[in-house]
């Protein structure tokens, strides 16, 4: 991967409907030339998919909670990991370092079912304990780090 994929890269991750012309101008490439280095990104799963930024309230999902999972002493990571991922509140899954063996992001309607989802999370078998952060506000989300996608040599753009 060199300079000009890292700028394409960094191009998408700001807007992933770019054409490959628009690209092109960015990077001073052709866009069928553009379009072979995202090809290549895509195949080599550097760029793992496209997706639509969706407003969680405007589809009815109002409540968003953290919730840190403390798993049994008994429990596989793998196995509460995948009964998590059963979820369909379930948004995000992290594996942590500290007392937690997962942070998850839950996306729910309501305050009532919130705590329906906070029963089931504590159902999960290999789950031992949980504690809820419920988010008041969101002050940004899934915004685009170019870190380390920046061309060097221009300390940026």
């Amino acid at each position: 991967m060199d300079v000009v994929d890292r700028k394409i890269i960094a191009a998408l991750r700001v807007n992933g409907r770019a054409t490959y012309a628009d690209l092109g101008r960015l990077v001073g490439l052709s866009a069928s030339s553009v379009h072979e280095r995202v090809g290549k990104l895509e195949s080599g799963g550097v760029i793992t998919g496209y997706h639509a930024l969706v407003n969680p309230s405007a589809v009815g999902l109002g409540v968003t909670a953290l919730v840190g999972i403390q798993p049994t002493d008994t429990a596989t990571d793998e196995d509460v990991a995948e009964s998590l991922g059963e979820l369909d509140e379930v948004e995000s899954c992290y594996a942590v370092a500290g007392d937690d063996a997962f942070v998850v992001k839950v996306r729910v309607s309501t305050v009532d079912d919130l705590e329906r989802t906070l029963g089931r999370l504590r159902r999960i078998s290999g789950v031992a304990r949980t504690h809820t952060t419920v988010v008041l506000s969101t002050r940004f989300e899934g915004r685009a780090n170019n870190a380390g996608l920046e061309d060097e040599s221009t300390g940026g753009a």
